[in-house]
């Protein structure tokens, strides 16, 4: 039994490997490294061209740490290890239920259905599980200690979308594994619907004033998405609003959608913010520490 965790630990280090080399070195049209780094830029040229706080610069505060947290999330932490726990995870979990005679755990059949709605599907499903776990990352203080780190940016621009610890892709990728599992989506389907997300998420942190009038109040826009990260907090909202990431549905829904005024030049962060680490490293300790009594 363990050397074939200790085999699925090896192959899939060497696997991704060679699959992170084959996206650097084979540039296409369904290559996800490419594809990032052209939406990356295309959101880039709009900040440039219709900048919505034109005293900020291109190159922001914390802009080059951001631009680190890009390839550290999506490339670089599953080079490392998120790769092989994840296959691990998934094996024990269906080892797991072996012990009860389960060979799946797939409770809807939905591949027969039209592409566009299996992905609609899993675009709607996926995002609500998103929303709630990031109520939760604010809610629960030993969650909010790895979502500071998102929260410690003062100057929004569309790379701060990717500033966030580790640790958040372990809890949202944990929280969505099960529910989309059951419903027997493949691995194509979760592409093109990350792929949308990304893009919605680059435009929710970039600096322009776009709202998408009333589509507004169906996704998540950079005018509503920049009060998530008001450093001040009503009363009404003790810990936090505006909580979607790719729809403001779920917040329109159920009460948690918060926009007063403009919050063009609202000051960003938390209590504390200035104090708080600004260096990769520290901010990847920081959650760890244990507060002093």
């Amino acid at each position: 039994m363990l050397e074939k965790y200790l085999i699925i630990i090896s192959d899939s280090f060497s696997g991704y490997y060679n699959y992170l080399v084959s996206e650097i070195t084979n540039p296409s049209w369904g290559n996800y490294f490419y594809w990032l780094l052209a939406l990356s830029l295309l959101v880039l040229s709009l900040e440039i061209i219709l900048p919505w706080r034109r005293g900020q610069k291109v190159f922001r505060k914390g802009f080059w740490l951001d631009t680190f947290y890009i390839f550290f999330n999506f490339f670089i932490f599953s080079l490392i290890g998120y790769n092989a726990i994840s296959n691990v995870g998934v094996e024990l979990f269906n080892d797991f239920l072996g012990l009860f005679g389960v060979q799946n755990i797939v409770a809807v059949e939905v591949q027969s259905f039209p592409a566009w709605l299996q992905l609609l599907i899993m675009f709607i499903i996926s995002d609500f599980i998103q929303w709630n776990v990031h109520i939760q990352l604010h809610k629960q203080p030993w969650l909010w200690k790895f979502h500071k780190v998102h929260h410690s940016v003062q100057e929004m621009g569309f790379a701060a979308q990717f500033r966030f610890h580790f640790m958040e892709t372990i809890f949202y990728k944990s929280a969505q594994y099960i529910p989309l599992a059951m419903i027997g989506f493949g691995i194509e389907q979760f592409i093109v619907v990350h792929m949308f997300a990304l893009f919605v998420g680059h435009l929710n942190h970039a600096n322009l004033s776009w709202d998408y009038g009333f589509l507004g109040y169906i996704f998540n826009n950079p005018k509503m998405h920049i009060w998530h990260h008001a450093k001040a907090l009503p009363k009404k909202h003790p810990y936090g609003m505006n909580f979607g990431l790719t729809l403001s549905l779920w917040d329109y829904l159920f009460k948690t959608a918060y926009i007063p005024k403009d919050g063009k030049d609202i000051e960003l962060g938390f209590d504390g913010v200035e104090n708080y680490p600004q260096d990769f490293l520290a901010q990847t300790k920081e959650p760890f520490k244990r507060e002093k009594i």
